[in-house]
C-alpha cells in the first residue's frame, strides 16, 4: 500500500492453456477472449498453449508452468463438460495440492443467472500446485468472460477489498 492509502495494482504473469481437439491458435475464440481481458486488464500473458483433451498432456503442460517460480496463475479453457474426451477436471484434481472449492460454486451462481440448469453440465473447478493458482473454465467464448470479468478480474487485482488472490500469492511461498 501507498503512504497516501491508495492500493497499488501488482501485475500477475498470467498462462492460458485451451483443452480443445478441434481448436487451434487462429480459432481459439476462448483463448482470445481470456489474452485480451488480461492484457487490458494490466497483467502479462506469460506463456499460451492449446493441447488435446488428454490428461498426461493437461497434467504435463499445467506441472511445467507452476514449476516456473515467475508463473502466477493458470487458467484453462475446455474439457470441462461431461463427454467421455473431457478430462480437464480430472487432470486437474489429480495434481492439485488445495482445491479452491468456492470458484466452482461462485461459477455456477454466475452461470445459473445466464443459462439456468444448463450449468450442470459444466466441471469448472480451481486450485494450488507450487503456489500457482489454476482455474479451468468451460471452453465458451461467454463462459471464459462470466469466469474472468464475475470472478477472476476481481480475485486477481490486488486492489479489490476485502480480500483477493494476489494478497495471498507472497503467503504460498512461506516455507513451513
Amino acid at each position: 500500500m501507498k503512504e497516501n492509502n491508495i492500493l497499488e495494482f501488482k501485475k500477475l504473469n498470467i498462462c492460458i492453456l485451451t483443452i480443445s481437439s478441434s481448436r487451434n491458435l487462429s480459432n481459439d475464440k476462448s483463448g482470445d477472449v481470456l489474452e485480451e481481458r488480461i492484457l487490458s486488464f494490466g497483467h502479462k500473458l506469460f506463456e499460451r498453449d492449446i493441447t488435446k483433451d488428454n490428461k498426461d498432456s493437461i497434467k504435463k503442460i499445467v506441472t511445467r508452468w507452476s514449476s516456473n517460480k515467475e508463473v502466477d496463475v493458470i487458467i484453462t479453457s475446455g474439457g470441462t463438460g461431461l463427454t467421455e474426451t473431457d478430462v480437464t477436471p480430472e487432470a486437474l484434481e489429480e495434481i492439485f495440492e488445495k482445491t479452491i472449492s468456492g470458484f466452482s460454486t461462485i461459477f455456477h451462481q454466475i452461470s445459473f443467472g445466464k443459462i439456468n440448469t444448463s450449468t450442470i453440465q459444466s466441471r469448472a473447478t480451481a486450485g494450488i500446485l507450487k503456489e500457482t493458482f489454476i482455474f479451468a473454465l468451460p471452453g465458451s467464448p461467454s463462459a471464459v468472460k462470466d469466469g474472468w470479468d464475475e470472478i477472476l478480474l476481481h480475485q486477481l487485482d490486488s486492489r479489490h477489498k476485502p480480500c483477493n488472490f494476489v494478497d495471498i500469492l507472497p503467503r504460498l511461498k512461506e516455507d513451513i
